[in-house]
């Protein structure tokens, strides 16, 4: 397999796991955000990553969630869902649960927590490809997983078969670019932060974006098709001024970008977001508050 072997492309959103007041999985409010971001442009989803709070999810309500991300997408969209976890056996037995529920494709993140070397890096991932029934995108974000991606070890990575594609997200433009120029002949390259520096990705060629501000904000969908369109260069510049200024807002004023990303989504009544799962708390006082004025000031409605 290799970058010819999927078409996935474009805007594809990472998103929420929304829970109920009780900690439970709010599995229609999921599928209804999916069917909405469908809706509004994206072309695919990823379901149980970092933004959908998967560290939270027992294996069981991942492969639950794996069959409503594909209920949801009703065929309409590309499926991608994260299987990653600390051992190779767990991430091979929601690989198989993934194929199982009608994904098209794994989401793998390194083993987090452990500190480990790029051959131990690669040795997982071998482990993982030799043994998944779907096509695989790298999980680049050592921010979360503590173990980085360098772009040499994504071009090593790139040559294990079932590797498509990597999502960069470690929101340094230097190794997204460095990582691009190295793999994108061979695998897809999605850009991570995409609110942050989307359209110079997408000038530079990634192939697609892989972000959670999607839903949130529908100008971070139309960012990619904007960006595409050399008549629609100054609104696509307009569109990322303002997808910055939306990740400033989310991450100051003691917020954090989860539980902020389903605050916004409550207030401004899109389903999907609800109560984020402890350690992670709801937004209250004048965080939450905060967070609207700042939604109200820069229009997103």
């Amino acid at each position: 397999m290799d970058r010819n072997s999927v078409d996935w492309s474009g805007p594809m959103p990472a998103v929420t796991t929304p829970f109920d007041a009780q900690g439970q999985v709010d599995r229609a409010g999921f599928r209804a955000n999916i069917a909405r971001l469908l809706d509004e442009g994206a072309t695919g989803i990823v379901a149980c990553g970092c933004t959908g709070e998967f560290w939270s999810l027992s294996l069981a309500e991942r492969k639950a969630l794996y069959a409503d991300a594909v209920a949801g997408a009703a065929g309409r969209g590309t499926v991608i869902v994260g299987t990653g976890c600390v051992g190779a056996a767990d991430t091979i037995e929601l690989a198989q649960a993934a194929k199982a529920a009608g994904a098209d494709g794994i989401l793998v993140l390194p083993p987090y927590f452990v500190k480990l070397t790029d051959d131990e890096i690669h040795a997982h991932y071998a482990a993982v490809s030799a043994a998944s029934p779907l096509p695989i995108v790298v999980y680049n974000i050592p921010g979360n997983a503590v173990n980085a991606i360098s772009p040499a070890l994504a071009s090593r990575l790139a040559e294990l078969e079932k590797v498509v594609a990597i999502k960069e997200s470690s929101g340094d433009w230097n190794n997204f670019y460095a990582t691009l120029l190295a793999v994108k002949d061979r695998i897809r390259v999605f850009c991570g932060p995409s609110s942050v520096f989307g359209v110079p990705a997408i000038h530079a060629g990634a192939d697609g974006t892989v972000d959670c501000f999607p839903n949130v904000w529908r100008g971070t969908l139309d960012l990619w098709y904007a960006a595409r369109d050399p008549a629609r260069l100054s609104e696509a510049e307009a569109l990322q001024a303002t997808a910055r200024k939306l990740t400033d807002l989310f991450v100051t004023g003691g917020r954090t970008l989860y539980p902020a990303t389903k605050a916004a989504m409550d207030h401004l009544g899109f389903p999907g977001g609800g109560t984020p799962r402890m350690p992670l708390q709801k937004l209250t006082g004048e965080p939450l508050e905060g967070l609207k004025r700042g939604l109200a000031e820069l229009g997103v409605r």
